[in-house]
């Protein structure tokens, strides 16, 4: 089975979309990390059962940089736009780090198209429990998108878990990663600046799983406990790697959504 990529001019910007939809079922909308393509997401898409689709955000991967910046409800609203040029009136939606902030907006914001929330190494945005210094100062910057050498030197540091020592792993993803647009990346850092999930989280009536990796240096875990207290109908699964445990521990992590989406279709079932 293999994915199909698009590319389409969605309210007037031009993005490359990434699917595969040709599976039974409510599809799936993933949303990627600050700064990472959508190709990255390629192995999860693979690896579900449920019709999947995802996309580079503006100046990210292979869609065109935008002039004008978005913050996250323009992000949510260009998603819909997203699915209304694919013919899409529900979904579930993902989000992994950066891009669970933006599932939670999207959840909030459009709550008829929202069936079920999946949300991995990601928090409630501005007001969380914050990584050290020395995470952050390295995380505001593209660099290691730019350079394989800075990123094999940082890897073991912010992503935690199986990067900490296996620098042939570090190598391997960096060969994966596409650099985002520098003007790309930091309309993903204004999006998030000052906004936060926390206020509204009880107001999600999707039911909605966490996923948190026990040793992520970027989200702290007790992030992940908060998501899912604050969340109306959760559930919390930990595992034992850092911040990229939706690679690392993939067959894992795509068997624990299999079973979370599938039991949303039995719940609709006469």
């Amino acid at each position: 089975m293999n994915t199909e990529e698009l590319y389409r001019t969605v309210g007037n910007q031009r993005l490359r979309i990434i699917t595969a939809l040709d599976r039974p079922g409510t599809p799936l909308l993933v949303f990627n990390g600050i700064g990472a393509s959508a190709g990255m997401l390629r192995p999860l898409l693979l690896s579900l059962r449920h019709p999947v689709l995802t996309f580079d955000l503006p100046g990210v991967g292979a869609s065109r940089q935008s002039l004008i910046p978005r913050r996250m409800p323009q992000f949510a609203a260009l998603a819909r736009d997203v699915l209304n040029e694919l013919g899409i009136e529900r979904c579930h939606v993902m989000g992994i780090s950066w891009g669970g902030g933006l599932a939670q907006q999207f959840a909030r914001q459009y709550p008829e198209h929202t069936d079920r929330l999946v949300l991995a190494a990601t928090s409630t945005g501005h007001l969380m429990v914050p990584p050290r210094l020395g995470v952050i100062a390295k995380m505001a910057t593209p660099l290691r998108y730019l350079s394989a050498g800075y990123f094999r030197q940082i890897a073991g540091d912010i992503y935690g878990g199986d990067f900490r020592n296996d620098q042939h792993r570090a190598a391997k993803h960096a060969k994966m990663m596409t650099p985002p647009s520098i003007a790309g990346y930091v309309n993903q850092l204004f999006a998030l600046s000052g906004w936060t999930s926390l206020f509204w989280l009880h107001r999600i009536t999707a039911p909605a799983m966490v996923l948190a990796g026990e040793d992520d240096p970027i989200i702290p875990l007790i992030n992940a406990r908060l998501l899912a207290n604050r969340l109306p109908d959760s559930r919390l699964i930990t595992y034992d790697c850092g911040h990229l445990f939706v690679l690392t521990r993939l067959e894992q992590v795509s068997a624990d959504i299999n079973a979370f989406l599938d039991d949303g279709c039995q719940s609709i079932q006469p």
